[in-house]
């Protein structure tokens, strides 16, 4: 048996080491698919070696959900769309969550039948139940948030942060009973008040800030997984949760960092529903916009030495990723340098654009992220904007009285020319007036993204 353990412990080593190699190479979309071929082979490794560990008795159950899982995953993934990817994330995330909670559950039974039971087992459940019911039901309003089942806007009450307090000092006091007096309904109840928790913890918080929901729930699935393998004791499951939880809290910094906000104020406060009050932008909208045709984007951007592309959610909206990745090769014919700028927080999750762009072969080194090319706008003749709006937003730079106010944006308004694809006037998720579209250097070109792409590749090939 000693040998067993020893050979489990290298597998499972080997295969953490893989995980953390996969890790690294998601650092570049050039590395992306040598870091997931890293992480899947670490995966199988480890489902490989937990079954045939000494502790497994049978494998009928087991054969049974593995079965039903693969083959509900096989078709999601087969059917699901690129737009559809952050409520999947979250769908998830709150699987992740229901685990631990059910883990936690049947572990305390198991043991509270054979009478054995230390402070530490107890801490262990107590920690991974309530981690774990946060995380589920979380998740699952972040998925109705993004599926659109609910509403993005913020739901805010008085006293909504008092509430969250005196829930969440409950539930530790709840535990601690648990884990000390061994009282099954504190657990219960405590697991209760997670669940509860989780609901309350996501509906202040609006579509503007879903990006960062989406990653910060990521965090939590990591830790409550990490929590689970004390309870299993599993030094694997310990170690992947813990790197999941980490990655997702540093990748939770940046995207607050990238819109200049603090991780408390997104999970405390309500952003992404305000709209502003009698601000300049609303000054603005009395003026009116001006609106080009496809033909008149295709010449100013046939006739650039620069453009810009700044693709949005309404890119992804439309699937027109493929028919963007036509009109830069085709602009790339005629001589034109074509870029593509993405803003930390475009789309839904972390990376949302990137991924997109990837799916449609665009090359790695024309994509750039904020900071690399905020400096090139100013020498840009044209800047394509598709369906992408809260991001370039000039407020976020000029209008103090903007709940958008202090967000780094991609400046796009500085370039000479810029032209935004939009299916209406509407405001972005975050619910906040365009005061770009105001701009004497803007025109609105309407219509659904992947239509208006064709249209201007058919212009583009038409005057060569």
């Amino acid at each position: 048996m000693g040998l067993n353990q020893d050979l489990f412990a290298a597998v499972y080593l080997i295969a953490t080491v893989l995980f953390i190699l996969g890790l690294k190479g998601l650092n570049s979309p050039k590395t992306a698919l040598k870091g997931n071929m890293f992480s899947m082979i670490g995966m199988a490794m480890a489902v490989i070696a937990t079954l045939l560990h000494p502790s497994v008795k049978t494998y009928s159950w087991i054969i049974a959900g593995l079965t039903a899982g693969a083959l509900i995953g096989i078709i999601v993934a087969v059917r699901i769309q690129m737009t559809a990817m952050p409520q999947l994330v979250a769908a998830l995330h709150s699987f992740v969550g229901l685990s631990a909670v059910l883990v936690a559950t049947g572990t305390y039974f198991l043991h509270s039948n054979e009478g054995h039971f230390n402070t530490t087992l107890m801490i262990e459940l107590a920690a991974g139940s309530f981690i774990g019911a946060i995380t589920f039901t979380g998740s699952v309003i972040a998925f109705g948030k993004l599926q659109g089942l609910l509403g993005s806007d913020p739901i805010v009450y008085k006293g909504q942060h008092w509430l969250n307090l005196m829930l969440g000092i409950a539930m530790f006091v709840l535990g601690a009973h648990f884990a000390w007096h061994d009282s099954m309904i504190s657990f219960f109840v405590m697991t209760a008040i997670a669940f509860l928790l989780g609901i309350l913890l996501i509906i202040p918080i609006g579509g503007a800030d879903m990006p960062v929901v989406v990653s910060m729930l990521n965090s939590y699935s990591g830790w409550a997984a990490a929590a689970t393998g004390f309870t299993l004791q599993n030094n694997l499951l310990i170690t992947t949760g813990a790197l999941v939880g980490s990655s997702g809290a540093i990748l939770s910094y940046i995207m607050c960092k990238a819109m200049n906000r603090s991780f408390f104020s997104v999970i405390l406060g309500g952003f992404g529903g305000e709209v502003a009050g009698d601000s300049t932008m609303a000054q603005a909208a009395k003026k009116g916009v001006k609106s080009a045709s496809v033909e008149d984007a295709a010449f100013m951007m046939e006739n650039a030495s620069k453009v810009i592309i700044v693709p949005g959610y309404g890119m992804a909206v439309a699937q027109a990723q493929h028919a963007v990745k036509e009109m830069y090769s085709t602009l790339m014919e005629k001589g034109v340098d074509v870029k593509f700028a993405i803003h930390p927080v475009a789309g839904r999750m972390p990376g949302h654009m990137n991924v997109l762009l990837a799916e449609a072969e665009i090359p790695y080194d024309v994509v750039f992220e904020m900071d690399e090319i905020n400096s090139e706008f100013s020498s840009t003749d044209v800047a394509f904007i598709i369906g992408a709006n809260d991001v370039v937003n000039p407020a976020a730079k000029t209008d103090k009285s903007s709940p958008l106010f202090g967000m780094p944006i991609l400046e796009a308004y500085k370039s000479k020319q810029v032209f935004v694809n939009k299916r209406s006037m509407k405001t972005g998720y975050a619910g906040v007036d365009n005061a770009l579209f105001y701009y004497n250097n803007c025109s609105l070109v309407f219509g659904d993204a992947k239509g208006v792409v064709d249209g201007i590749v058919s212009a583009l090939k038409g005057s060569g």
